[in-house]
């Protein structure tokens, strides 16, 4: 049973059109070959073998006549009147015996002609004979041996064969290339909007705006295309609701924390109290920093909206901002890469993970490549192919049983940070349609492998 299961799998179509013209055809198919086995197997073959009977029995009936009066005379009545009466030539060989076969292979091979008419000849004449079907396109002379010579009949071959087989294929082929290509059209049409339907739910996956969708196909899929334009709406709210909730909370935190670094900086300073104010200080900006770091990863990035972007130009720009925060940094990137990006979302990305690398390792590796889907591997979706950036350093690493545990919001693996750098930019990688692994580095360290689809 489960090989069975996986042959079907390994020819069964994988798209909906294949199947679905495959549930058509194959009922149909079936159907005709039983009605061409019904036709061919019983009534065809019962006329081949009436015809080829009636044949023989002609013959038969001359070889009668010519051996109650071999004289030339009868001989030359019994061909007038047989070439008027059957519409079948004759001639007679005097002395002559039958030799090797003239040639066996019928034009029509498929139809039980030859065998039925050699059936019939052995059955009624009894005689040595035979039967030569590739000489006359539109004959078939059939030598019988008599005593005293060679008797030759040219019989037409249309006495062996009904024509209206020729309409029962054609019926057959026509029929079949008709509701195959009724149902392809019908189907290609269902199926547009199901791959329509498709494409609009994968662009809203990645953050496009894509507006609503038309309706159209049958009224299933109809209804799946307004349950989608509903989800979109009530996803939209939702994210407006959350932003313009997050922006007063921005606002009602930062008023306070303002107000503080005012009052520290107005306070009366003496040299003892210096370092607790400028201590205080440091924590009401650590406050602010935490705040805005927060408020980032809970609203996203998806107010930006994707264009054409150079990915190169990109991570170049963020490794020149790394250097000169004291990280030491090598690029290596094609000229350019350009893909439909977030370029302000992606740098925080790429910002966050050089950030991290920054704070544990000393040397630091970036490389832009592009990949095919097979090599990357992923499964295959509407992106032709998947951008690169893996982000290499010396430090100490993370063990692969923690590698995933780091992606978690506000998970600290080391001291320091707030446990957001790489939550956001896992969040960023896999807006764009992308994801973000971590690896064992060839530095010794941590590598953070970038995928983002072209």
């Amino acid at each position: 049973m489960a090989k069975l299961d996986r042959l079907l799998r390994t020819f069964m179509p994988r798209g909906l059109l294949g199947r679905s013209l495959l549930i058509i055809l194959l009922p149909l198919l079936i159907l005709q070959g039983v009605a061409l086995q019904i036709f061919y197997g019983s009534h065809l073959d019962v006329i081949s073998r009436r015809l080829a009977g009636a044949v023989a029995g002609e013959l038969s009936f001359v070889i009668e006549l010519l051996d109650r009066d071999p004289s030339p005379e009868n001989r030359a009545w019994v061909f007038r009147e047989v070439a008027w009466r059957f519409d079948m030539g004759l001639a007679f060989e005097q002395g002559a015996t039958l030799g090797p076969t003239q040639g066996r292979a019928a034009s029509m091979p498929l139809l039980p002609l030859e065998e039925d008419l050699a059936n019939a000849i052995a059955e009624r004449i009894r005689r040595p004979f035979d039967a030569d079907w590739s000489s006359d396109p539109r004959s078939v002379i059939i030598r019988i041996q008599l005593s005293d010579g060679v008797l030759h009949a040219e019989a037409p071959r249309k006495r062996l064969f009904s024509g209206t087989l020729y309409l029962f294929f054609i019926w057959l082929a026509g029929s079949t290339l008709l509701l195959f290509l009724v149902a392809a059209l019908f189907m290609k049409n269902q199926v547009r909007a199901i791959r329509r339907l498709a494409a609009a739910a994968e662009a809203f996956g990645l953050g496009r705006d894509i507006g609503h969708i038309k309706p159209e196909g049958a009224a299933e899929v109809r209804q799946a295309a307004h349950a989608f334009n509903r989800m979109q709406e009530r996803i939209r709210r939702f994210v407006a609701q959350r932003t313009d909730m997050l922006a007063g909370i921005s606002h009602d935190l930062r008023t306070p924390l303002t107000r503080m670094r005012l009052g520290l900086a107005v306070l009366p300073r003496t040299e003892e109290e210096e370092g607790d104010i400028a201590a205080l200080t440091q924590d009401v900006e650590e406050m602010e920093r935490m705040i805005a770091t927060y408020l980032a990863f809970a609203r996203g990035e998806g107010g930006e909206q994707p264009r054409p972007a150079d990915l190169t130009a990109i991570v170049r720009d963020v490794a020149l901002k790394a250097r000169r925060d004291g990280a030491e940094v090598a690029v290596q990137a094609p000229g350019s890469l350009v893909l439909p990006l977030r370029p302000d979302a992606l740098r925080r990305c790429l910002a966050n993970l050089l950030d991290n690398a920054r704070k544990h390792a000393r040397r630091i590796a970036v490389q832009v490549s592009e990949v095919p889907l097979e090599v990357a591997g992923v499964p295959r979706g509407p992106a032709a192919g998947w951008a690169q950036v893996t982000v290499d350093d010396d430090g100490p690493g993370i063990p692969e049983a923690q590698r995933e545990e780091a992606f978690r919001p506000f998970a600290t693996l080391s001291a320091g940070g707030t446990g957001l750098g790489l939550a956001i930019a896992r969040d960023i990688a896999r807006a764009h349609g992308g994801d973000i692994v971590l690896e064992e580095s060839p530095l010794g360290g941590l590598r953070a492998r970038v995928r983002l689809p072209v």
